[in-house]
């Protein structure tokens, strides 16, 4: 006999339905992390349910931080029902059908792979881990947790902007042709300063990499997502300017922190990475992610050229997309903006009237929208782990290649 939408959404969230007639059931949310991804993730959890109309609603039931004090103060700025200090009692809470991973690199994958087993849905940050070894073992976790139905999905937000995935859906529909170049950049500037302080991101042991995984993870992502195909292989280098920095003292605030400039310690991943790449149909393609480019805030750019057209983002101006048609008459052909903001864009139809922009924290709102759609519908998740793998891939290639005095390096399928 075939089961009731009601049966579907229970047999999938792990949340009782309720009886016909009546409003539908909840997504009970957990969250390991509470800084500055932590905020951005709370935000979208939060306002989902209020904008879009979702088949269950997100339930802020608990946050997770090591630090009592301020992850019950987190709790109540952000709107949790409970906070726990150990992420093992998290993930065992009855009310939590999904946990979402907002910590460092180095616990992704212990957490992630524990959340699954135990089955929970999982939403896990970028990048997926900080080696491929973990990221294959969360992997595998993830297929055997979706042939019991649950969903494990990567947070690469910028492909919920609504420039970028209406870019996607212009590529996807012919309209640049056979692909030849993609450009890719992502330029910040917070570690210009030799006295900012040695936060968890410049060390391995808990970033994996510097501004290679921290940045160029989601140009490497973005440019796979719009182009629809792989990258092959990388040719790299890197480089750290500034190799010591002053140790922190307590714990940091955002990206930065305050300094003890007593002592220094030693900077242990990238500053900067510039590679190139070649796709899968022969398509040429060149990153740069730096956290040392001063005066750029977070300048996320890209740039695809096909035989058809181009086109070009800024995250800086996130709600307008460049597009050429070069099929075109040259005497009146050109770049025109395209301001993505009308109801028949991506995400656009649950938000404003034309002409008012969202903004950075809307691409988390759309994250956890297509989250809970994806769980009640039992569709695969996009991004999913294994796409976060690839990534991982690339990256581990990029490092490989910038060792090896920029060696042509294969990217493994």
């Amino acid at each position: 006999m075939a089961r009731s939408q009601e049966q579907e959404t229970e047999a999938q969230t792990g949340t009782p339905a309720p009886p016909p007639g009546q409003a539908r059931g909840t997504l009970g949310v957990g969250m390991v992390g509470y800084a500055f991804m932590g905020a951005a993730h709370s935000q979208g959890w939060r306002t989902a349910g209020h904008v879009f109309d979702l088949p269950v609603r997100p339930a802020l039931a608990a946050i997770c931080g090591r630090d009592r004090a301020k992850v019950d103060a987190a709790a109540a700025r952000h709107g949790w029902a409970a906070a726990e200090t150990d992420w093992r009692a998290l993930i065992a809470r009855d009310d939590v059908q999904l946990v979402d991973i907002c910590t460092p690199g180095d616990s992704h994958a212990e957490i992630a792979i524990a959340a699954l087993e135990a089955g929970k849905h999982v939403l896990c940050e970028k990048p997926l881990a900080n080696t491929v070894a973990e990221a294959e073992a969360m992997v595998r976790a993830a297929e055997a947790a979706r042939a019991r139905g649950q969903v494990a999905m990567v947070g690469f937000n910028y492909r919920k902007v609504p420039a970028i995935t209406y870019a996607r859906q212009l590529i996807a529909d012919g309209r640049l042709g056979t692909l030849r170049h993609v450009r890719a950049s992502y330029l910040q500037d917070w570690l210009v300063d030799p006295a900012s302080p040695l936060t968890w991101r410049l060390k391995r042991e808990h970033a994996g990499s510097g501004a290679l995984g921290d940045l160029g993870a989601h140009i490497v992502d973005l440019a796979q997502y719009l182009a629809g195909e792989l990258l092959t292989g990388v040719s790299a280098v890197a480089e750290t300017f500034v190799r010591e920095r002053p140790l922190l003292a307590g714990a940091s605030a955002g990206l930065s922190g305050r300094a003890d400039t007593a002592e220094l310690g030693e900077v242990t991943v990238d500053d900067a990475a510039l590679f190139t790449g070649r796709l899968a149909s022969g398509a040429l393609a060149s990153f740069e992610a730096t956290r040392m480019a001063a005066g750029r805030k977070n300048a996320l750019r890209l740039e695809i050229n096909g035989e058809l057209g181009s086109l070009a983002f800024d995250l800086e101006r996130l709600n307008e997309l460049s597009f050429h048609d070069h099929t075109e008459p040259a005497a009146t052909s050109g770049f025109r903006r395209i301001l993505v903001t009308e109801p028949e864009h991506p995400y656009l139809e649950a938000w404003w009237p034309p002409g008012h922009g969202l903004g950075y924290e809307h691409t988390f709102v759309h994250q956890a929208r297509d989250v809970i759609r994806t769980i009640a519908e039992g569709t695969e998740p996009r991004p999913s782990f294994a796409d976060g793998l690839q990534v991982q891939r690339v990256l581990a290639a990029v490092e490989e290649s910038a060792a090896k005095n920029s060696v042509h390096t294969a990217v493994p399928s």
